[in-house]
């Protein structure tokens, strides 16, 4: 009779056991949590319950009875709790790297520019060359582009390099132009653009295809060097709240340096990376994308390619000429055969394929790609445009045929829209950053920031998306507003539908049963407070896969 009261008492606590979630080993409790279902509604929660290899659980309510048995719990006294941002696009190591090197992202003229550059001369006299970035003539109101002689009195013999805020154009000096050997009979490489004076002597400016004829030059990175940018950039991003993130254009030695990371147990935000071209696809992931690694921190899935350059450059290939530049239509970088095979390639093996295309003549002729490559390659491709600033209205609903995606970024717009106006004039803005048409037509937007173009926060994104208005609250009333999204929608492109863009929907994107458990504690419900105070929205604490990777000082 003993023996039966011990078994039955035994079961009695495997049954207890069994009601709750048998692998619910951790409890963040006590939030204000706010999260999106997967159709796009807000839901409120207040912990969430996590199984011992960081996924979630159970989203509990108020009245949800809590565990008895937990490994640990975090309590964390009412505080907003929402999911990890998803920066849909950006650039990893650009973003570590540039935050060791001269930062000239928030001059607001040449002579703030020029002064920032002579005190990192002197403070750096070891290194051979100066690199930096972030300049913008158009912020500086310059009405032209820099040259080697407005830089050359404050840099001496040492040679410079100094890209565009876009990445798509750079200021070298004459010791740079010097020491690559560029002279007035230089070739233009395809693609590419050399700015020159009326006397046909290079300027000091090379535009996207260019670029590489001083880029080449440049000391290369050691792996030393490449782990301390990429601490910074993990640094960055998660102080932003972003718990994963696309990089776009991933080299070899960046994919080597995110798996330094990882197997030092290091690698701390998501990557979703993307080749740049198609060799450095082949070469890491061999015959298809990469499995995901260092629990689902890390996969090699697509391919990044060009179809031509950035509006502030005038390199986006446009249909019709300029506004502001008669006779220049930008630089298309591929002949259509060209973007059809490259992408062929990187579809056979299953790659998803992403193209930057800015002008309306870039992003038609990617269409096009699509339109072909879908009678071949069937099933859930996901095409990706990257950007889709300027698209002619006639396009768009081409946007909601064969899956394509709308990769967007929302800062941009609020960076652009006097540019975009002076590039273009009135009558071509029906297709400028028209997110609300894109989804419209059916496309799934994917919000990001270009990071280092912009800076990374995405809660300045999410507020723009929704207002369409810049840091100074302008235009009034929002730049053609008819294209802003929902708050709501909004949040879901820097979330669930940024993580679907990277086919890691059922890995990441929001707070749900069997997903990661990726989210962020902040100072504020960002479903209810104004545009301004949502872009001041302060990150108290990152968490990826239950572990707290961040923390506010």
């Amino acid at each position: 009779m003993q023996t039966s009261t011990t078994v039955s008492r035994v079961l009695a606590a495997l049954a207890l056991f069994a009601a709750t979630p048998a692998a619910a080993d951790a409890l963040v409790d006590n939030v204000t949590g706010v999260a999106l279902d997967k159709d796009g509604r807000v839901i409120r929660f207040t912990g969430i319950l996590m199984s011992p290899d960081g996924k979630v659980v159970k989203l509990m309510q108020r009245g949800d009875k809590r565990p008895e048995r937990l490994d640990w719990r975090a309590d964390m006294k009412g505080k907003v709790a929402i999911p990890g941002m998803i920066d849909a696009h950006g650039h990893v190591m650009d973003l570590g790297f540039r935050a060791l090197s001269l930062d000239l992202f928030d001059t607001t003229s040449l002579e703030q520019a020029k002064a920032k550059l002579a005190a990192y001369a002197a403070a750096n006299p070891q290194r051979p060359w100066i690199v930096g970035g972030g300049w913008n003539q158009e912020v500086w109101k310059l009405g032209r582009f820099p040259t080697a002689a407005d830089i050359d009195a404050v840099t001496g013999n040492r040679p410079v390099w100094l890209q565009r805020a876009d990445g798509h154009a750079g200021l070298a000096n004459t010791a740079a132009m010097r020491a690559a050997g560029i002279t007035a009979r230089t070739a233009t490489p395809a693609g590419g653009r050399i700015e020159k004076g009326a006397n046909g002597q290079p300027t000091g400016v090379f535009v996207d295809g260019a670029m590489d004829l001083i880029a080449k030059h440049l000391p290369p990175p050691t792996a030393r060097d490449r782990d301390a940018a990429f601490l910074k950039a993990q640094e960055a991003l998660l102080s932003a709240g972003i718990t994963a993130t696309a990089d776009m254009g991933t080299e070899v030695d960046d994919w080597l340096t995110y798996r330094r990371m990882g197997d030092q147990n290091l690698l701390r935000v998501r990557i979703m990376a993307y080749s740049a071209g198609v060799d450095p696809a082949i070469k890491i992931g061999g015959q298809g994308p990469t499995p995901w690694l260092y629990a689902d921190r890390l996969r090699m899935g697509g391919i990044k390619l060009y179809a031509d350059g950035a509006l502030g450059s005038r390199g986006a290939w446009l249909k019709a000429p300029y506004a502001d530049s008669p006779g220049n239509s930008g630089l298309g970088f591929l002949k259509d055969d060209q973007l059809l095979n490259l992408m062929s390639r990187g579809a056979m093996d299953n790659f998803q394929i992403a193209v930057h295309a800015i002008g309306d003549r870039a992003n038609a002729q990617v269409l096009d790609a699509i339109d072909e490559l879908s009678e071949s390659y069937k099933g859930d491709r996901r095409w990706r445009i990257e950007h889709a600033q300027i698209v002619d209205p006639v396009d768009l609903p081409r946007f909601g045929r064969n899956g394509t995606i709308a990769s967007m970024q929302p800062v941009h717009e609020s960076s652009d829209w006097r540019m975009a106006e002076a590039r273009l004039g009135p009558a071509r803005l029906g297709g400028a950053y028209a997110w609300a048409q894109m989804l419209r037509v059916g496309s799934r937007l994917a919000f990001g920031s270009d990071y280092p173009v912009e800076n990374p926060n995405p809660f300045v994104g999410w507020a723009v998306a929704f207002t369409r208005l810049d840091a100074n609250g302008e235009p009034f009333g929002g730049w053609r507003p008819e294209d802003r999204v929902t708050r709501e929608q909004a949040w879901k492109a820097f979330t669930s539908d940024a993580a679907y863009a990277g086919f890691a929907e059922s890995k990441f994107g929001t707070l749900a049963p069997g997903l990661r458990a990726d989210f962020v504690i902040v100072d504020r419900d960002p479903t209810e407070v104004s545009q301004t105070d949502l872009r001041g929205t302060r990150v108290l604490e990152t968490w990826v896969g239950g572990e707290k990777m961040w923390a506010a000082k």
